[in-house]
């Protein structure tokens, strides 16, 4: 499929009105980056949706209707990810991370949070003090892969073995991916319509919505930073004891960044005030994590009847490995796409994509789902769940077929499409964002900061 149909696949997903897709308009075609699967359009399809149904709602609330405009290539080397910070480019991967050959396959190791990789280590005998990747190398060829990735599951690690595609399309999990859509938008109860202000011609399209964005990994940080593009208040919200990866430092551009800590009375009494106001309520916990907190969907609009609540999971919300962890490469490397991309590199070794492009089409796919559902929640009324997940991303990408000679090609110069500004961790060097709005153009007004930079309140 070229991009137009992919594009037109997701405007008809969300049910947006027809006549605003002639709007849009994509240049360019894979292969954009070195790969046998469509990464290009799997990158340029999601983001140009996501500033369509943007517009379509700024179109709502009174603005004309404008033209966006997405290049491929542009928006494959945004969902790239790559930045620098005073000039250093961060290493994405913890020196155990990666893929190790076991007695009789392969296993993909995630450690970039201390408390995974030294359970990953205890769990081969090892102590975290002390070892060395080879060290886990060697403890490694004596484990069945997939008896690792069950021990390491059933210990809360993050984990996955390679499969080959018809191994996963076997597995029960495979199987219950198969049979769900790639996104789903639920009325959750019932809500009249919130009143949103009547936009001037020179605002962005979301100005005076704000959104929540309760996520740290990718996917759900590049759904707010997109949103944030479009004008909408979004307030990143980290408990004080979790880690973050260097990532945020690009996924937070456009941000607030507040800390609340929900095992707390005070931290409890924080989010609930933000959500009197808030608009779209963005998380990334396993299914049920919030539930048990108080604020899964349900709750959340009887707190706040109209919200359009988003939720991102690794593998879904059916089947075996519902509320398993995971990230992209562990998904990748899971359903079968490091064994085909190295297949199709003639190589004996998994090869994974060049990007995490799951994660970054998912994040996009967030964003365009959660202002489907806004324009749902204006003409309609109601409460709303969103739901998608890096597994129903991966099925769709591989529905996109095959790039042949796609791995033949070099990667591109990025340069032409960076741009360098200010932010609380030093100066930031990343790819400017590629959906281009005819009449208000995308953009970031707040820098991205720490943490627990601002105070957890709406200005």
């Amino acid at each position: 499929m070229n991009a137009n149909e992919v594009l037109a696949g997701l405007w008809q997903l969300g049910q947006m009105p027809p006549e605003a897709l002639p709007h849009a308009l994509l240049t360019g075609a894979d292969p954009v980056l070195p790969s046998s699967f469509a990464v290009g359009t799997a990158a340029q399809a999601p983001i140009a949706a996501a500033a369509l149904a943007a517009c379509e709602l700024g179109h709502a609330r009174g603005q004309a209707r404008q033209d966006v405009r997405v290049d491929m290539l542009h928006a494959a080397l945004e969902c790239a990810g790559w930045f620098s910070v005073d000039g250093r480019t961060p290493e994405i991967w913890d020196k155990f991370s990666g893929l190790y050959r076991c007695a009789d396959g392969w296993v993909r190791v995630h450690a970039n949070f201390a408390h995974h990789r030294d359970g990953a280590l205890r769990l081969l005998g090892l102590a975290p003090e002390t070892a060395q990747r080879a060290d886990a190398e060697n403890a490694l060829r004596t484990w069945r892969a997939l008896e690792f990735e069950q021990a390491a599951a059933e210990r809360g690690l993050v984990v996955a073995a390679l499969r080959r595609f018809e191994e996963w399309d076997a597995h029960p999990q495979g199987q219950a991916i198969a049979a769900q859509p790639l996104l789903s938008i639920e009325r959750i109860g019932d809500a009249p319509p919130l009143p949103l202000p009547r936009l001037e011609a020179d605002q962005r399209p979301l100005s005076g919505l704000r959104v929540l964005d309760l996520t740290r990994i990718l996917a759900g940080p590049v759904c707010g930073r997109a949103l944030a593009a479009y004008g909408a208040d979004v307030m990143l919200l980290n408990a004080p004891h979790l880690p973050n990866i260097e990532s945020i430092a690009a996924t937070s551009r456009g941000k607030l960044s507040a800390h609340v800590d929900l095992r707390t009375e005070q931290g409890r009494r924080d989010l609930d005030a933000l959500l009197a106001s808030t608009h779209v309520f963005v998380q990334g916990y396993r299914p049920g994590g919030l539930d048990a907190l108080g604020y899964g969907p349900q709750a959340l609009a009887q707190r706040r009847p109209g919200i359009v609540c988003v939720s991102l999971s690794a593998y879904g919300t059916e089947g075996p490995w519902r509320s398993r962890r995971g990230f992209d490469s562990l998904v990748q490397t899971a359903m079968g796409f490091n064994h085909a991309e190295a297949e199709a590199a003639g190589k004996p070794e998994p090869k994974p994509l060049p990007m995490q492009i799951l994660d970054y089409a998912t994040g996009h796919m967030m964003a365009f789902a959660a202002a489907a559902a806004l324009l749902r929640q204006k003409n309609e009324g109601g409460s709303w769940h969103v739901r998608v997940s890096l597994a129903q991303t991966g099925q769709w990408l591989r529905r996109l077929g095959r790039v042949p000679g796609g791995l033949a090609i070099a990667w591109p110069d990025r340069r032409p499409y960076l741009e360098t500004t200010r932010s609380g961790f030093g100066e930031l060097l990343m790819v400017r964002h590629s959906a281009q709005l005819s009449s208000t153009p995308a953009r970031w007004t707040r820098p991205s900061v720490p943490p627990g930079t601002d105070p957890p309140a709406w200005l």
